[in-house]
């Protein structure tokens, strides 16, 4: 079994849209810990806020399979992937760790994680004593350097004041 961790993000109808993801994701993976709801503006263009929250689970899969699952649920919701990278999403659904494995071409770790307090937080929320393959520190440290060293606009909610 690997531990994975997956950033779900939406700034279209976002309580449905997440909402109806996880349902989907609880179908495909097991021991689910869902964090906080982070809402932050958009990165990169003009558009609505963002709810992004994290998802640590188990699964059987490998990394290729867990990527098509995550795929095929933004399928399901109308995800149009020939948008510009940085546009509005109705969901989107990223693999941000799958172990400690470490492999460029999949992007694992995510670089993202070092790059944006959405993706950070929800990970040092569900596995801050877990330590970054790469950087060799925990992601609670990380967020915490994070916090010192950027400035970002974010806000944190419990999922169930938003979420159905």
């Amino acid at each position: 079994m690997a531990n994975i961790h997956i950033n779900i993000g939406s700034n279209q109808n976002r309580e449905v849209n997440i909402s109806g993801a996880l349902d989907f994701l609880r179908l495909n993976f097991s021991n689910i810990k869902i964090s906080d709801i982070f809402e932050s503006p958009a990165e990169g263009f003009e558009g609505d806020n963002f709810y992004n929250l994290g998802l640590s689970a188990t699964t059987q899969l490998n990394i290729g399979d867990v990527n098509a699952v995550l795929k095929d649920i933004e399928k399901k919701f109308g995800r149009d992937r020939s948008q510009p990278k940085f546009s509005s999403r109705l969901i989107d659904l990223d693999l941000v760790t799958y172990d400690d494995i470490v492999d460029q071409e999949m992007n694992l770790p995510r670089d993202d994680i070092l790059k944006y307090a959405f993706v950070l937080a929800p990970l040092a929320q569900l596995s801050g004593g877990e330590t970054h393959p790469l950087t060799k520190q925990t992601y609670q440290q990380l967020w915490q350097s994070f916090q010192t060293d950027n400035q970002f606009e974010l806000s944190q909610y419990n999922i169930d004041k938003i979420l159905p």
